[in-house]
């Protein structure tokens, strides 16, 4: 696991990766601009027109605990653009990750596994879909995970090992998807499901570096493709 991850490191410094990383990071930026706005213009009308609503609504005993519930959503309004490049950027990364599967794992198969049969293309529609439903998950699960953070940072834990999963799952099966069918793929990942998310948490670990982790999709595409390289041979070896 870990030579598949030295392997993948080095290569993204290639001039190849770095034509996919300035793509898939300037997409990621712009959606993380746009989710962050997104979440200050909902967090700042919580803190005006909310509050006044929810006052009319239960009356003038809900004043005060209102005003501090609008004080502590004012200053979350002002840190919107930062904790939507917080935990967003997982979810993010794996919708990105849709659009440039097959261009960093066709070239990480060129470099590495030359003679090797050549891996299908996913349809973009198929790739788009898988990362997005990872990515909603993603957001779901984060959200739930929020209330934890306040017990001694459990929050903080359930976070990575949702993001561990999350991404470990959709990146091994787009990976394996470029050999396989869907259903074969998923089956694939249930037989290793241990490797598959101990890579997760690789990639989970790399997410959570602020600024490098809008490479995340390429790294984790290039760790998965390895992986599944790996495990092919293993098989056919027996």
């Amino acid at each position: 696991m870990l030579d598949a991850a030295v392997l993948t490191l080095a290569q993204m410094f290639s001039p190849p990766f770095r034509k996919a990383l300035l793509k898939s990071a300037g997409l990621a930026l712009a959606l993380l601009v746009l989710l962050g706005v997104g979440l200050h213009r909902l967090l700042a009308w919580l803190a005006t027109a909310g509050e006044a609503w929810a006052e009319s609504m239960l009356g003038q005993i809900a004043h005060t605990p209102l005003l501090v519930l609008g004080w502590m959503v004012s200053i979350a309004a002002g840190l919107g653009l930062v904790a939507g490049a917080i935990f967003l950027m997982p979810a993010v990364t794996a919708l990105v990750a849709g659009f440039f599967v097959d261009e960093i794992a066709a070239e990480v198969e060129r470099n590495h596994y030359p003679d090797d049969p050549e891996g299908h293309p996913l349809p973009v529609a198929r790739a788009a879909f898988e990362g997005a439903k990872t990515a909603l998950l993603a957001v779901g699960i984060y959200l739930l995970a929020v209330p934890f953070l306040l017990f001694a940072g459990l929050g903080i834990v359930i976070f990575f090992l949702a993001t561990a999963f999350l991404l470990g799952r959709e990146y091994f099966e787009l990976a394996a998807m470029r050999y396989r069918t869907a259903d074969e793929a998923k089956d694939l990942r249930k037989q290793n499901q241990r490797m598959v998310f101990m890579a997760g948490a690789l990639i989970a670990a790399f997410v959570s570096i602020p600024v490098v982790n809008l490479a995340t999709p390429l790294f984790g595409t290039a760790l998965m493709v390895h992986l599944h390289k790996r495990l092919e041979a293993a098989k056919s070896a027996k």
